[in-house]
């Protein structure tokens, strides 16, 4: 009887202890490499110093409270994705050439839409040529140019490309459904917006819940491609784009200062995993069903 219980786990084991050296061993040696001072593979302890070093840079705070800030965008990319999911759902006129289409931007290379992006957001660019036309010249802004709005133009590429996952995840889920609850609920009179609130979306909680674990840890870790395209390569203009991603490339790569960025590394890895956790807790309370 325990021989067959562990029978599954030894099964396993070597693709384990595998994915267990590829990714842990790389950790463990980063979170070494965050005690030291590192010059080339190695260097002496010195204890939390780069930690201290780290904390005390505004410039560090500043990356983080644009990665914070880039935390908005979830909301919107869940509601965006819903409301497109949902209305491809209902079976629209070339609904299936549609969902191909709102799939590309997700599947296409993050440096080659960042680059379409930066040259129709510049301020002579294709946008701010159409709202001329339309007479709106206040919104004709300098989105990438400009400071203020820098990282909102980030943000919006990121929303647009970011949405392409939910769209899909939702509608599988969608029609995976059972479609007689829908009739059911049209034959009762109900409209829309009751059929939307009140049958799909408690059945969609699973999924949605996935997608937002899956756009925290976007958020937080992989928004790198975007702000370096955009911000060309440093965060700009100034400092607008900078976030933690790019704070950790520049101190190994430009600064040649491995201790540092090990550093941020491992305060980045923690404070995911802590904004995670909680989302992972209400999800395995889940009973599986999506209710």
């Amino acid at each position: 009887m325990n021989r067959s219980r562990l029978a599954p786990y030894l099964y396993v084991a070597p693709l384990v202890l595998l994915l267990g050296f590829v990714f842990g061993y790389p950790v463990v040696r980063n979170v070494e490499f965050s005690f030291k001072m590192v010059r080339g593979i190695d260097g002496p302890w010195i204890g939390l110093r780069n930690y201290e070093l780290v904390l005390g840079q505004s410039l560090f705070w500043e990356s983080v409270g644009h990665n914070l800030l880039l935390l908005l965008a979830i909301p919107v990319m869940v509601l965006v994705s819903l409301l497109i999911s949902i209305l491809l759902y209902e079976r629209l006129r070339g609904w299936k050439a549609y969902r191909v289409i709102l799939f590309i931007p997700y599947i296409l290379a993050i440096p080659i839409i960042a680059v379409v992006m930066k040259r129709m957001f510049q301020f002579n660019g294709p946008v701010n040529e159409v709202l001329r036309w339309l007479s709106l010249d206040f919104m004709a802004l300098d989105w990438i140019g400009s400071s203020d709005v820098a990282l909102w133009t980030v943000m919006l590429l990121i929303i647009w490309r970011e949405s392409a996952l939910g769209i899909i995840l939702f509608l599988a889920r969608l029609l995976s459904l059972d479609e007689s609850l829908i009739e059911a609920a049209k034959i009762d009179g109900a409209s829309w917006w009751q059929r939307a609130t009140r049958v799909l979306l408690p059945q969609m909680r699973g999924v949605i819940e996935f997608f937002v674990v899956v756009s925290v840890i976007t958020m937080l870790s992989a928004v790198f491609a975007y702000v370096y395209m955009i911000g060309g390569g440093r965060g700009g203009p100034g400092t607008s784009t900078m976030v933690v991603e790019l704070y950790i490339y520049n101190a190994l790569i430009r600064s040649s200062l491995p201790g540092i960025a090990a550093a941020v590394s491992v305060m980045l890895l923690v404070v995911s995993a802590l904004l995670i956790y909680p989302l992972f807790r209400v999800r395995s309370g889940d009973d599986g069903t999506g209710r």
